[in-house]
């Protein structure tokens, strides 16, 4: 009988990966991560062996902006039925529709020569960050409508490991067909790593979930389709304080991820050092981190798991700080980039899938572009005016314990909606268990008979 419970405690663990909606997530997810790779780390790689100088080299970087302003155009997503291609369902509509713009964007980029025309180049990874910002929000959407609230850690956590799985399987797609056939080839076969977004759009359909917006006719249908996400949301009870928490909870942590490097390269690790701690350990750290992060959701629920990876991730500054007075140590890097990753694992999960419980499923798309956003502007505002000035004021170990400091209010203001009850009470319909998804939730084995 014990041998029986084990099994089942740890079939029950691994069971809802293998659902068909978190299985979806983890497809869509790579299809959301190659794009980004190609005008990241690839597209770098490719300037730079045509001769094109670092400083033009650096300033592609700004084809990310894309993804910082996704939210502008996410309404349209949600409010505007496309023609003829709509009669499937507004979501996988989009979901084809978007992913056959990355993979023309993609194949054009790939088919121009940076030699020749690198104002050209410069066009087409516009162009590439435009459609993958627009292909994640369509995703981001699905993936939302598609899981049940009982989902969505886990859901969040397999989209996470396709997204890393896409963004690092086209890069090295990339390079290996690019050295044997050239950058053309490279391009146009990783364009279709979008395939993996439609074809899952086409077996799983439109998601239940979804409820249709009222239709909008008038002049003013614009305008009203940027502001009814908006008005419904700050109808919530407490939705200003969430609004805050979302806004200063990543601050500490984001203040502290830019300047790692920065810190290995005063202790004087080596490239070989970096690699094997940083990128090796914290890689794998970072996938035990998610695979827990949708444990600790479906076990314990979202208030309890968020509440603990706040907590995790605030920790986790404070280890960088001791190995800042530590010094060169081995065994004290591995210490702190492995449990940096391992707690930004299960803070990606659980915080993620809290940001998609606040969405209402008639908005989706904007409301879910418009919270990511929120989460990541602050910090990442604050960390590029400050963070070099306070390490040069303070030191390394200061600045460390600043910024453990600086996670606590997200940590003690979550704590307190919690208690007065507003996280509840805030969240949107994707958030909330319908009579049907409880009964569908139950074990068909312990289920009465």
């Amino acid at each position: 009988m014990a041998d029986d419970a084990r099994v089942r405690n740890w079939w029950d663990g691994v069971r809802p990966y293998l659902e068909p909606a978190p299985l979806a997530a983890f497809f869509l997810g790579i299809s959301s991560g190659f794009p980004f790779a190609m005008i990241a780390a690839t597209l770098t790689t490719r300037l730079a062996e045509a001769g094109i100088e670092k400083s033009t080299v650096t300033a592609f970087a700004l084809t990310f902006l894309a993804y910082n302003f996704k939210w502008l155009w996410a309404p349209l997503i949600d409010a505007v039925k496309l023609p003829l291609l709509g009669r499937i369902g507004q979501r996988v509509s989009w979901l084809i529709f978007t992913a056959a713009l990355v993979m023309l964007s993609i194949i054009y980029l790939g088919s121009l020569d940076p030699g020749k025309d690198i104002a050209a180049v410069a066009v087409a990874a516009i162009l590439v960050g435009v459609a993958g910002a627009t292909f994640d929000v369509v995703i981001d959407a699905y993936r939302i409508e598609l899981l049940e609230p009982r989902q969505l850690g886990v859901g969040s956590g397999m989209s996470q490991y396709g997204w890393r799985i896409g963004a690092a399987a086209a890069g090295a797609t990339a390079l290996v067909l690019a050295e044997r056939f050239g950058w053309q080839v490279a391009y146009t076969t990783c364009a279709f790593f979008a395939l993996f977004a439609i074809v899952t759009g086409l077996v799983m359909g439109e998601p239940i979930r979804r409820i249709a917006p009222k239709p909008l006719k008038g002049p003013v249908a614009a305008a009203i389709a940027y502001v009814s996400p908006l008005a419904e949301f700050f109808k919530r009870k407490g939705a200003a304080l969430v609004l805050v928490f979302v806004l200063i909870h990543k601050l500490g942590d984001t203040l502290a991820n830019l300047t790692f490097r920065l810190l290995f390269d005063d202790l004087g690790y080596t490239k070989d050092e970096v690699a094997i701690y940083d990128v090796g350990v914290g890689f794998w750290a970072l996938l035990i981190g998610v695979f827990v992060g949708g444990f600790l959701y479906a076990r314990l629920g979202m208030k309890k798991s968020v509440l603990i990876s706040l907590i995790l991730m605030a920790v986790s500054n404070f280890s960088f700080a001791a190995l800042a007075a530590t010094g060169h140590s081995n065994i004290g890097m591995a210490a702190a980039i492995g449990f940096e990753n391992f707690a930004s694992g299960i803070g990606g999960v659980c915080v993620v899938a809290y940001l998609s419980a606040l969405c209402n499923l008639s908005f989706t798309a904007t409301q879910f572009a418009l919270l990511s956003a929120a989460a990541s502007i602050l910090g990442r505002f604050v960390t590029g005016t400050t963070a070099g000035g306070l390490i040069e004021t303070f030191g390394y170990v200061d600045f460390y314990l600043l910024t453990t400091f600086l996670a606590l209010p997200g940590v003690f203001l979550f704590w307190w909606m919690m208690k007065r009850g507003l996280v509840d009470q805030s969240l949107g319909t994707a958030g909330e268990v319908t009579s049907q998804e409880i009964v569908g939730a139950v074990d068909p084995a312990e289920k009465p008979t």
